[in-house]
Order: C-alpha cells, then sequence, then structure tokens
C-alpha cells in the first residue's frame, strides 16, 4: 500500500515562489519513481516533473517548468518536494504526487491548489 499526502499549497502573487512537499509512506517498499503533475480545470492532467527514488536522484523536468521548477527527495524523512519559482498564473492548477514503477503511474495523492494571482 502506497499514500502520498500533499501540503504546500495556496496563493501566491505572479513571480513568487512555492515549495510543496509530499509525504510518502508505503509497504514493503516505496515506488521506484515519485513525480508531480497538475491539472488545471477543463484540462488534462500534465506531467511536471519525476525522480528515481533509489540509488542516483536522476530526476526529469516538463519544458514548460524547466529552469522555474525542481523536484527533489529526502528519503530519510520519506518526503518529495517541488520547489517552484517565477510562478506565472499559467501555473495555477491542482497538484497531484504519485508514485510508480519505472513504466507507469500507479499511486496518486488526493492532489493540492496551487493560485497564483496577483
Amino acid at each position: 500500500e502506497v499514500q502520498l499526502v500533499e501540503s504546500g499549497g495556496g496563493l501566491v502573487q505572479p513571480g513568487g515562489s512555492l515549495r510543496l512537499s509530499c509525504a510518502v509512506s508505503a509497504y514493503p517498499r516505496i515506488p521506484d519513481r515519485l513525480g508531480w503533475f497538475r491539472q488545471a480545470p477543463d484540462t488534462a492532467r500534465e506531467w511536471v516533473a519525476s525522480i528515481y527514488w533509489y540509488n542516483v536522484a536522476v530526476s526529469f523536468h516538463a519544458d514548460s517548468v524547466k529552469g522555474r521548477f525542481a523536484i527533489s527527495r529526502d528519503n530519510h524523512n520519506n518526503t518529495l518536494y517541488l520547489e517552484m519559482k517565477s510562478l506565472k498564473p499559467d501555473d495555477t492548477a491542482k497538484y497531484f504526487c504519485a508514485a510508480g514503477p519505472l513504466d507507469r503511474w500507479d499511486h496518486w495523492g488526493q492532489g493540492i491548489q496551487v493560485t497564483v494571482s496577483s
């Protein structure tokens, strides 16, 4: 069983920063890959970033967030992060933490709202 609980969302002005956290609990083991997705109203869920949980922390970011967002992990505290900088109104969405093997996403958090507005 895998549980993912997001926190850290909220309202921020354009150009501002936020850090999302995802508390991960799993038995018998945390999946090989974790990531972040987002979904704005009336749009499809969009992949944002992903990272390997074990060994070298290889990470990947969507072109739309590259250079502004950074995914990271804390294996000791079983927490996934998404550091978001230079936020734009287009970043407004519900953000989801996800986990799974290398070829699919099996587990999802409930999601947390991020709103970028002045």
